[in-house]
């Protein structure tokens, strides 16, 4: 059997494909501002960061990079968040109407489709949603910051086309040091992005769901219901809490009118899960909405859309697990469907495994930095959920912690899918089974 036999492992070789390329790119002369080729950890780190969606850098992306550098960037995130198998697949389907079956099993371990036969118009509503919002948000955007913020056309367009494709991708590059600070007070910069950040992480399975049966929620998918819910109670549990935390911190909303306060905590708590941009100081925050960030971070956003962390559906169905068994019920059930005992066993491995991740990552860099505990695992969870914000430490890592985090990205936008897709097609009934044990728990 050959090694990219398996659908999971086209995707990472896919991704690991993309990050390579990019490094090559940006380490030539003409993709730095100063002519000058980027060193190979700058050049690598901003691709793997790139290609992952994540947005965390060591470089300022505005100044560091040149016009070519930015555009290889907003490729890669594109590439990124679009996923290379379903990109592949969507080119396969321009050129062929039929396309093989182990190209549509490679897109379905990127999109995580229920079945072979919707990977085609799943692939459809993947390249219609995501032109059609990057070019509305884009529009939008360049015509705010042309006649509201004086920008010239061309500096409007590229600016609005930049951001409006990192906010889609979930990917919270900016071409500004401050990231969206100058814009914290403009309701038509920061509500546009983040439309484009909630469309493109709620996930495409919902999106086609929604397209199919939008006027008949009776029919929703169980995983369309869960998701929907799921990221309706963490926004507002965001918003409201983040409105509590930073109320009177002058370094962050304290400074605003009501209206501006409640915009920026909307927009923290959409940004937290996952998209990673900043209209305040995130190393200004309190501890507590570092604490709220910490779990937003790593629960994420939907799957197989732009987001990262271990997804709402994850979480929704080990809450589910957990309130079944507080009653007593032997079934998991939801919107009066039964969750199959292979999803909880699912749910349970991709949490598990990600806190491993998230553990291991922080022992590390406690050991090789100084930086105090809570912003080690701010870092280490942003790294893993693909979210890129941070706490002003990832330049400051040594070369070992940067690779640790580079790790971390992947593996968080990578290594989630190959291991759920790797428990469902590797899901076999056995021959036999044996005598069974209750061992004592709790």
């Amino acid at each position: 059997m050959k090694v990219v036999s398996h659908p999971a492992r086209g995707v990472a070789l896919g991704f690991l494909l993309a990050i390579v390329l990019g490094t090559l790119l940006l380490m030539l002369p003409a993709a730095s501002a100063g002519g000058t080729s980027a060193p190979l950890i700058v050049a690598f780190f901003t691709s793997v960061s790139a290609v992952c969606v994540t947005g965390l850098v060591t470089v300022d992306t505005g100044t560091y990079w040149s016009t070519f550098g930015q555009l290889t960037i907003m490729v890669l995130f594109q590439l990124g968040g679009f996923g290379m198998m379903t990109a592949a697949t969507l080119l396969g389907l321009m050129v062929n109407r039929s396309p093989r079956l182990r190209t549509r099993l490679m897109t379905q371990a990127e999109t995580r489709t229920l079945g072979l036969g919707d990977v085609r118009s799943v692939a459809r509503v993947v390249l219609v949603v995501t032109l059609l919002s990057q070019g509305v948000i884009a529009a939008v955007l360049a015509l705010q910051m042309h006649f509201g913020h004086g920008l010239n056309w061309l500096e409007a367009g590229w600016s609005g086309l930049f951001h409006a494709v990192s906010a889609f991708n979930n990917a919270g590059f900016s071409i500004y040091a401050d990231g969206l600070m100058r814009y914290a007070g403009d309701a038509l910069v920061l509500v546009p992005i983040m439309v484009a950040i909630v469309v493109g992480g709620i996930g495409f399975p919902v999106l086609h769901d929604l397209k199919l049966r939008l006027h008949d929620p009776r029919h929703w998918s169980l995983h369309t219901k869960l998701t929907l819910v799921g990221t309706l109670i963490l926004l507002t549990m965001g918003f409201c809490s983040t409105l509590l935390f930073e109320w009177d911190n002058v370094r962050t909303i304290g400074q605003f009118s009501i209206a501006e306060k409640v915009l920026n905590s909307m927009f923290i708590s959409v940004s937290a899960r996952t998209a990673g941009f900043n209209a305040v100081d995130i190393g200004a925050l309190t501890h507590e909405t570092w604490a709220l960030h910490y779990f937003l971070m790593f629960v994420g956003g939907g799957s197989a859309g732009t987001a990262g962390g271990v997804k709402v559906g994850t979480v929704a169905v080990l809450v589910l697990l957990v309130l079944a068994e507080a009653r007593g019920h032997s079934d998991t059930e939801a919107f009066g469907r039964r969750v199959g005992a292979s999803a909880q066993r699912q749910a349970i491995t991709v949490l598990a495994l990600g806190s491993i991740m998230v553990v291991l990552g922080t022992l590390f860099l406690l050991r090789v930095t100084d930086f105090p505990t809570d912003q080690i695992i701010f870092e280490v969870i942003s790294a893993f959920g693909t979210v890129g914000l941070s706490t002003g430490i990832t330049a400051q890592l040594p070369a070992s912690g940067q690779l640790v985090l580079t790790l971390l990205m992947f593996i968080g936008r990578v290594g989630t899918i190959t291991l759920a897709t790797s428990l469902v097609l590797g899901e076999r009934r056995m021959p036999y089974r044996y005598p069974e044990e209750h061992p004592i728990v709790g």
